[in-house]
């Protein structure tokens, strides 16, 4: 090659799309095929089912004046579902404001429910879950898992850190620094991402020129894997795989889950202004739930009396967790200032007196 000569770089070929099932619940890679037992696969579908169930129940709630703004994920269980269900019990999860199925399936609990009514409970996981309250400021969270996957290695524990993130916040700062400080460090890290398509309104390749984002993993020198998103298969396996390498002190790993969420951003969004729903709606043909539902009526797996116990155990599980939720007393307004110092400096003493003025029509 001479000087002049560029070298054509093709992303889409070094990082091409791993998958297990296909979108028609086909077994596609039968090196798989010894390792998915009946039991792994109905565990996985109560969960997927569970969780759209409850991800549905939630934008009903907030229609219904019960819920604040809340963020949807329908489309994106089997990313979240299938990675935490890789997870150790005593592994650190670092959320963003969209994973919610991911937080109840690793905590086994709903307790993340009451953070959307404004409840500090909320940002508290039970079971001794080492769960962070989920990052709304976008990227923030991944030089946090970072530094804690720095941590567990000085103290030669064996937990790992997964951080879960959008495709927009690649275009972030933070991004970069959690990944460079890993990368470094070699740091006990699974970097997470859910590549739906979207920042908000904004697609993908209005926000970046990389035809993947498993190809940054280049520029930091770790392992990178694009997969199906919607194949809990693929993203349970190479997840364990990722976190497998890290606890064995190998380092971080990039995994990039291409997926799609149908609804909204947040309730408070209308995507219509800025997406085709009727692309959306194209896209259930590769649902997650579907696919695996295909998958076990073609393997022998499904059970439909089976299949309506669990939509009506998972049913009473998300009411009580309403229930429970409903009956918590209304969120304290002082909370929003209490936590945040042990004694408040003057601008937030004097902003919560306003505040509480304000509340009280004091003028």
């Amino acid at each position: 090659m001479t000087m002049t000569e560029t070298k054509q770089f093709d992303a889409e070929s070094q990082f091409p799309m791993l998958q297990i099932v296909d979108h028609e619940g086909n077994l596609v890679n039968d090196a798989f095929k010894g390792e998915i037992t009946k039991e792994m696969v109905q565990r996985f579908y109560r969960q997927l089912k569970t969780m759209r169930l409850f991800d549905r129940k939630a934008v009903n709630l907030q229609r219904q004046g019960r819920l604040g703004t809340y963020p949807p994920f329908e489309g994106q269980e089997a990313a979240q579902v299938g990675s935490a269900l890789a997870l150790g019990d005593k592994d650190w999860m670092f959320p963003t404001y969209r994973d919610h199925a991911a937080m109840i399936t690793f905590a086994n609990s709903y307790y993340i429910l009451s953070n959307w009514n404004g409840r500090i409970e909320g940002n508290v996981p039970p079971n001794g879950k080492k769960i962070l309250p989920p990052s709304v400021p976008i990227a923030t969270q991944l030089p946090l898992a970072a530094g804690a996957g720095m941590a567990a290695k000085y103290k030669g524990d064996a937990t790992v850190s997964i951080a879960y993130f959008g495709d927009g916040a690649t275009s972030e700062g933070d991004f970069h620094e959690g990944m460079n400080f890993a990368s470094v460090f070699k740091a006990p890290v699974v970097f997470f991402n859910q590549n739906n398509g979207y920042a908000i309104s904004v697609p993908i390749e209005r926000q970046m020129n990389s035809k993947t984002i498993a190809q940054k993993s280049l520029a930091y020198d770790m392992p990178g894997v694009r997969i199906d998103g919607n194949d809990i298969f693929a993203v349970y396996f190479e997840t364990k795989k990722a976190l497998e390498r890290a606890r064995s002190g190998e380092g971080p790993t990039l995994i990039e889950a291409v997926t799609w969420r149908y609804g909204a951003h947040t309730t408070a969004d209308d995507p219509k202004k800025y997406r085709d729903q009727q692309e959306s709606e194209e896209r259930r043909k590769y649902d997650p739930v579907t696919r695996l539902e295909l998958f076990m009526k073609k393997n022998g797996y499904w059970d439909e009396a089976w299949a309506q116990k669990i939509e009506e155990e998972a049913t009473e599980e998300i009411e009580a967790a309403v229930k429970e939720m409903e009956m918590m007393p209304p969120p304290d307004v002082n909370d929003l200032y209490d936590h945040m110092f042990e004694k408040a400096p003057w601008p937030i003493a004097e902003h919560k007196q306003q505040y509480l003025e304000h509340l009280r029509g004091e003028k």
